[in-house]
């Protein structure tokens, strides 16, 4: 079977307060005022290199891992998932 690298990213919702993101975009990016950026939103990735017999069961096998051991949370957090070939 092939190996696959499933990078799960994880990220606060957009209706969620992300302290992080804002302190880089007000004390970082904006101090000099000549900036297009508007905001940042930070998140966390997470890389799985799982073997699968193609690419829709390696990410399923590494979504079904999330969920169970509560990797995210799912009220605050939402998810995206991309995998590619090793």
């Amino acid at each position: 079977m092939p190996d696959f690298l499933v990078n799960v990213i994880i990220e606060n919702k957009p209706e969620i307060v992300d302290p992080e993101g804002n302190t880089i975009l007000n004390d970082l990016i904006l101090k000099d005022g000549k900036t297009p950026v508007k905001k940042i939103r930070s998140a966390k990735m997470l890389r799985f290199q799982i073997e699968a017999k193609n690419k829709d069961m390696a990410e399923k096998t590494v979504m079904n891992l999330c969920d169970e051991f509560r990797i995210y949370n799912p009220l605050v957090s939402k998810i995206s998932v991309e995998t590619l070939d090793d």
